[in-house]
């Protein structure tokens, strides 16, 4: 809102006198800064030494705070409202009162004093008017203010702060900061999540029944090593399926000494893919690799696996395009299998929606192109693996293709920055059969094209030979591949009857008015071995509306039986879409049949809305032709500080009806005490920080006996994450970290309270382990101002120029620009040496050396530094070398 402050506001009438016993002179005339915590406020305020105390102008305390108040010199009244609507404020001067909502009290002569510049309000009676507190410091020239809440200005920058959080100027150079090191050791105890349900139904189909469900998630470390184990029951509560997994994830590769793995498992783990031979799977086993942690291990495919408790969905995206969705299973994981990469950057995110109205992301970026290829390094991997069962087998087995015991060993080598060849040796059970393969492939890139060449051999019989190819024209995204295999070779890549398969894809995002609208078209080819062949057309339309991603989906398939059979076809739509409007979450997809039996074939739509700060609804319904059967289901969610439950209730069009009931909690190491928390926030799978933030009176990065421990400080984890204020002992935990990821955990100092009070530094940099808490110590340091005066040789001021202030370790902790007479000034500096240069892009612009003398050592005797008079040298010019060769220096 606009400020209207009416002609006259810096002019007093002449006719009032001043009030008896003082008038205003020059000599008890002051101006102030405004302070509020970390903030300066306004451009100063003027104000008085009187015989009662400390005096402010009124229209520059409505300038400063952007007060909505007019002040009307004829009438002699101020009229408004103070940081609330609700609040409104009237000083009437010829009734002598003044009135803050409906509560109106007279005005005492030390109240108002009429001076030159305005009205001069005494600060007891300003903060009683604002109602928060002001403090005047005459020494350092400071109106300092505090309140019980948050000011309306004080929100403004602290939104202005998290935004530019979200998007910073510049990415983080880890390894420069601070690191938390957190060695593994014999013992750690688990976190543990635990989800129990029970439900009942009555279905016209199968019958009445009850279920009794839970699923147990640990995680912690034994022997050096991550550990994690699952345990899930059926419906009647029996254990079913028993995992246990001991492993390391470095990504500097310095597992297991002189192989310097990245990864390795022992237990329940996962295989890799290749090209012509095996499938990704999961069983007991062990794996061992030091390829990348981001890289794909297939040429223009990837995996997605993880933890899928029971009751949660999960979404995939590509790009911020919804090309995925699967709702929780038995065994607890969720799988999105050969997931296609496009030429460039790839952005995947997975979503994970749990019952209780939780969402998880978690994203991974995998380029494609000479990032692809080994720069001149090896890469392995090996593994053995009994698939499809768990260590310790409860009896319960899921049918399927590649049971059996399986193992081999794959390398890959880069030849040079183009070119990659990789070679693996697999041994595996594919239906029942023993399969031995021999790959080999070659990877060159020629432009902005990825190609790869492969060859493989089975030794039962048959061989196979693949090309794939990933490129960019222009902004289209290509992606090609031809197989053939011969000789009745049998692949877990491709079906069984399968001789020939091609395909040809295309990404290319198309301007729409002001928005792009991602398209995509796929066609394959396929023949099989009895003669017949099948050709499939697809295309993809996404779109974002606002925070609404939507894709339409159209496939086409032609299919001739071999051998003179009939020939078929079928054209099928479908209809996904998930985001919010307005405070509605939507997820939920439809499918339609458009040939032969054309028509709608089912739909599934979820509906969720916040009912409170811990609280959630939930709306789900469906329709499905085949039974000719709708249903819908409504349930809500309640979260307490220890758990979280959910209740459900179910109608089915044909009469069925269900009702449900979900707790889960999690139990977790509580390093603060010594002992264990509850909580409803997922531990096991997650990582965990528990920080301690304290004065650091001596400014040596320690914690020592007799330093304060600072309450009421909040903390940032990257870019978005935030943890509760510190209690009154200084602690605060921050849940929900991605394992195996750096991130960056600082104090928010907007959080601060007093601005010469501010972070040692930007913080510790953690590498979270799931179901570990990891403790950092952060420190709070006094703070000061560093101030100086920019010149060229020979005296002529440098303005508007771009200074850097460097600390010892040579990070840039501030920057700032010069005034127009050369000044700068860096404030809230914490306490330290600095030196000062020159920005690079700016000592480039200028033709000045960067780095400028001096040193600033801020400290308790020196908590304000003048640097004086710093000089910017010239860049020395390069002698010239004439056409005789004789050097020939000019003058810098």
């Amino acid at each position: 809102m606009a400020i209207a402050v009416a002609t006259g506001v810096l002019v007093a009438p002449v006719a009032p006198a001043f009030a008896a016993g003082w008038q205003a002179n020059e000599d008890d005339a002051l101006l102030f800064d405004v302070r509020v915590g970390q903030w300066r406020v306004g451009d100063g305020v003027r104000g008085y030494q009187t015989d009662t105390g400390v005096c402010v102008d009124l229209a520059d305390i409505i300038m400063a705070f952007d007060l909505p108040v007019r002040l009307d010199k004829k009438s002699r009244r101020a009229t408004g409202w103070l940081f609330e609507e609700s609040r409104t404020f009237t000083i009437d001067r010829e009734a002598n009162i003044v009135q803050i909502v409906n509560k109106a009290q007279n005005l005492k002569p030390t109240d108002i004093r009429d001076v030159p510049e305005g009205w001069c309000v005494d600060v007891d009676v300003m903060a009683k008017w604002l109602d928060v507190n002001i403090k005047a410091d005459r020494s350092n020239a400071l109106i300092l203010v505090s309140a019980d809440r948050k000011l309306p200005f004080e929100l403004a920058e602290e939104r202005k702060a998290r935004a530019g959080k979200v998007k910073p100027s510049k990415d983080f150079d880890f390894s420069s900061l601070p690191q938390a090191h957190d060695p593994y050791k014999f013992f750690r105890m688990p976190s543990i999540d635990v989800v129990a349900s029970i439900g009942a139904a009555r279905d016209k189909r199968s019958g009445n029944r009850i279920d009794a469900r839970y699923e147990i998630y640990a995680s912690g470390e034994i022997a050096g090593a991550s550990v994690d184990a699952r345990l899930s029951s059926n419906g009647r509560g029996i254990p079913e399926n028993l995992r246990l997994r001991a492993y390391r994830t470095d990504p500097d590769g310095t597992l297991l000494g002189p192989l310097a793995a990245t990864h390795f498992g022992l237990g329940d783990v996962a295989t890799n893919a290749t090209a012509l031979g095996i499938q990704t799977t999961t069983g007991r086993g062990a794996f061992v690799t030091n390829r990348p942690l981001n890289r794909p291990a297939s040429f223009d495919r990837t995996v997605f696996r993880g933890e899928l408790p029971d009751g949660w969905e999960a979404e995939l995206y590509r790009n911020d395009q919804l090309i995925a969705y699967v709702q929780s299973r038995g065994d607890g994981r969720f799988e999105f299998l050969d997931v296609q990469l496009s030429y460039g950057q790839n952005r995947f995110e997975v979503v994970l929606y749990g019952p209780q109205g939780q969402v998880r992301r978690e994203t991974k970026m995998i380029p494609v192109g000479l990032d692809s290829i080994p720069p001149r390094e090896t890469y392995y991997w090996a593994a053995v693996q009994d698939a499809g069962r768990d260590l310790i087998d409860l009896g319960y087995v899921e049918l399927s293709d590649f049971l059996g015991w399986r193992g081999g060993f794959g390398l890959e080598r880069g030849l040079d920055p183009k070119t990659s060849f990789a070679a693996s040796l697999f041994t595996s059970e594919l239906r029942g059969q023993r399969q031995h393969y021999l790959e080999a492939s070659v990877r060159r890139a020629v432009g902005p094209t990825l190609i790869e060449l492969a060859g493989a051999a089975n030794l039962v019989g048959g061989y196979a030979l693949r090309g794939q190819a990933l490129a960019q024209v222009g902004q289209a995204l290509i992606a090609g591949e031809s197989a053939w295999l011969f000789g009745n070779y049998q692949s877990e890549r491709y079906d069984r009857d399968v001789r020939r398969f091609n395909s040809l894809s295309l990404d290319h995002a198309v301007k729409l008015g002001r928005q792009y609208i991602p398209l995509r078209g796929e066609i394959r080819y396929i023949e099989r071995a009895d003669g017949g062949d099948r050709m499939e057309v697809a295309s993809r339309l996404s779109f974002n509306i606002n925070r609404l991603s939507a894709s339409a989906e159209l496939e086409w398939t032609q299919e001739h039986s071999g051998r003179g059979g009939m020939s078929t076809s079928q054209l099928d739509s479908a209809l996904r879409l998930s985001g919010r409007v307005g405070g509605l979450r939507l997820r939920g997809e439809a499918t339609f049949a458009l040939s032969d039996d054309a028509g709608f074939r089912q739909s599934k739509f979820i509906g969720e809305w916040r009912a409170g700060e811990y609280s959630d609804w939930k709306v789900e319904a469906g329709y499905s032709v085949d039974g000719s059967r709708a249903r819908l289901s409504l349930g809500h969610s309640r979260r307490f500080k220890y758990f979280a439950v959910t209740g459900q209730i179910e109608a089915g069009s044909d009469g069925s009806v269900a009702a449900g009931l979900n707790l889960a909690f999690s139990l977790g190491p509580n390093p603060h005490n010594n002992g264990f928390r509850v909580a409803a926030e997922k531990l096991a799978s997650s990582g965990q920080a528990f920080a301690v933030v304290f004065q650091d009176d001596n400014a040596d990065g320690i914690r020592q006996p007799g330093e304060n421990l600072q309450k009421g400080v909040e903390l940032t984890a990257g870019s978005t994450g935030r943890g509760l204020p510190t209690d009154r002992y200084g602690r605060t935990i921050i849940d929900g970290l991605q394992p195996y990821e750096q991130i960056l955990i600082g104090i928010d100092a907007s959080s601060l309270p007093d601005p010469f009070v501010q972070p040692a530094n930007s913080g510790i940099v953690v590498t979270p382990r799931p179901g570990i808490p990891s403790i950092i110590e952060l420190s709070l340091v006094s703070a000061g101002e560093i101030s100086g005066t920019l010149q060229r040789e020979g005296g002529k001021p440098l303005s508007g120029v771009e200074l850097e202030l460097v600390d010892k370790n040579g990070r840039v902790v501030k920057s700032t620009r010069s005034e127009f007479d050369g000044f700068f000034l860096f404030e809230f500096i914490p306490y330290g040496n600095y030196t000062i240069r020159v920005a690079p892009l700016s000592a480039n612009i200028i033709g000045v050396v960067s780095e400028l003398s001096g040193v600033a050592a801020l400290n308790k005797s020196s908590g304000t530094v003048d640097m004086g008079i710093l000089i910017a040298r010239p860049v020395p010019r390069i002698a010239a070398m004439p056409n005789n060769g004789t050097a020939n220096a000019q003058a810098p």
